[in-house]
């Protein structure tokens, strides 16, 4: 059941990656380790450049394939799930990673196929 069109995915990435941005500081994260802080925001600010040359609907400078997105989006939401533990994060900075993470390997994981060679 893949349900998450290019579309819809492109019309995720601008608000994901923004949360990216401000959340750890809203949920003051860092409490356990202070990469849970630092890397979360760097995340969103690589996420937002990478929808901003992605070729789908929100993209404004179209040279990258949508596939390399997903592939690019894929290793983040490993990263996500691994880096908790590698750097000992507990509490909420280790939510935080946990549900993004997962999170992120869902969305993938009910991706369409790509399927013909629409930029949009």
């Amino acid at each position: 059941m893949r349900f998450v069109t290019r579309t819809i995915h492109a019309w995720l990435d601008y608000p994901v990656a923004l949360a990216l941005i401000i959340l750890p500081f809203l949920l003051e994260l860092g409490a356990s380790h202070p990469a849970a802080l630092a890397l979360s925001p760097v995340i969103g600010v690589a996420a937002l450049v990478l929808t901003l040359f992605t070729d789908h609907a929100t993209g404004v400078v179209r040279l990258l394939p949508y596939r390399l997105h997903l592939a690019v989006d894929l290793v983040v939401g490993l990263l996500f799930l691994v880096v908790p533990f590698a750097l000992g994060f507990s509490g909420v900075d280790a939510a935080y990673y946990l549900l993004n993470g997962s999170a992120v390997v869902a969305v993938i994981a009910l991706s369409k196929p790509e399927t013909g060679l629409a930029t949009a």
